[in-house]
This record gives C-alpha cells, structure tokens and sequence, in this order.
C-alpha cells in the first residue's frame, strides 16, 4: 500500500489498459477513468500521488480539468497529448500541469517523468501553491499566466527563452529541477548548457548581484531552485 496511487484519465480504452498494466508491473498503484466526469468521482473518494490526464476529451478537456483542480487541490498532474506545439505544451504549464508528454510516447520515458515528478513534490515540502498566480522574489514579482516580471511597479524586459525558464521554475517554486527536467520543460532544442546561458541571462536581471545569486540559486550536483518570498 506505499506504492504511489495514480489516476490514468483518458478516453482512449485501450491505451487507458495498456497504461494500467504497464504502471501496475512497474509498482503503481492504478485507478483509471475514462472521462473528467470519473475523473471527479474518483477523486472525491480516493487518495491519489499523480494523476496522468489525457488532454483531449469528449466533455471537459484536460486543460479545462486541471484549471478546476488547481483551485482545489496540490495533485500533480502530468498531460499527455498528441499536440507537440509549445503554444499547447504552454497552455499546461499555465494552468497548473507539472509536466507534459506528447504521445506516442515511450513507457518508460513515462515512468521516469512520473518518478521526477513525485521525487520533486516529496523534496519541495515549502514549495508555492500550485494554484499561485504570482511569485515574488525580492522586489519582483512574476505573473505566471501572463509571463510577465515586474520589479515593482516596471516591468523586465525578457526573452522568449527567459520567459520560459522563468515559469518552469515558478510553477515549481522552491523545489530543485535539474538541467534536463528545464531543457524538457522549456521546449525543444534545449540542452543543459542552453540551460546554463540562460540562467546566466536571467540571473543579471533578477539578481542584486549575478555573482552572487540569492534567488535564483544553483543547488550543487543537482540543478537549479527559485527561492521565493
């Protein structure tokens, strides 16, 4: 019974069993739903680790699911989707998604996000809200739906990439994501030392001294943390 519990929402019958056997024989604990209407019943009467939510559904979509259950509950929730662009990958992130697959997709590439996911959440006891609209840092503040850094009343000039950066580690505030969990979550193209540039970047604008980082912290052997107000 100390095996995460996941909930698997998605229409598609066979991939929802495919799914549960696979999660099942790798040590999960499975509950599946077809729709976001199950999706609620079983939340109301179970406890659940993750829930891996299919974004395109007849009825409620996954976006429009994980929105409402932001406002409800910290359940990490990871998307599946056959959309690839990073408007759609974007879209997630905003509304409160910690991670985002595109199918078809690898089991096992699924596992090991699941398992990042779930190491994040069980190390970040201090972490943000997931529902926070807004993360200050000093005297900045960034809106996560509009992608936009004020430090107080002005607003910072960022890049498309800064921009990104920024909001994979303000949805996950105060937790440690390594290079390639930020290369993933900022699209495609990035590695870990684009990853590098661009905290170097971000860092002369949000830092007092870029030197000497206090918000934007590297975390030794493991990546990188924003540490928020």
């Amino acid at each position: 019974m100390d095996a995460p519990h996941i909930l698997v929402v998605d229409d598609d019958n066979r991939l929802r069993e495919l799914l549960r056997k696979y999660l099942t024989e790798n040590g999960f604990r499975v509950t599946t739903a077809g729709n976001a209407q199950e999706a609620r019943q079983r939340l109301q009467s179970l406890d659940f680790d993750l829930m891996v939510l299919d974004v395109m559904m007849p009825g409620e979509s996954g976006l429009d699911l994980t929105a409402s259950l932001r406002k409800e509950k910290p359940l990490p929730i990871l998307l599946l989707t056959a959309m690839a662009e990073s408007t759609n990958r974007i879209a997630g992130l905003e509304r409160g998604a910690d991670d985002y697959l595109t199918k078809p997709f690898e089991p096992r590439e699924l596992v090991l996000r699941m398992h990042s996911i779930l190491r994040r959440v069980n190390e970040a006891p201090q972490a943000a809200p997931a529902q926070a609209e807004e993360v200050t840092f000093g005297g900045h503040s960034f809106n996560l739906a509009r992608g936009e850094l004020l430090n107080g009343a002005k607003r910072v000039k960022l890049t498309e990439a800064e921009t990104g950066l920024l909001r994979a580690l303000a949805v996950n505030v105060g937790a440690t994501l390594s290079r390639e969990d930020l290369a993933r979550l900022t699209g495609p193209g990035n590695n870990a030392r684009t990853i590098d540039v661009q905290v170097t970047r971000l860092r002369r604008k949000i830092e007092p001294d870029p030197k000497f980082p206090r918000y934007l912290q590297t975390v030794r052997g493991r990546g990188y943390r924003l540490a928020a107000d």
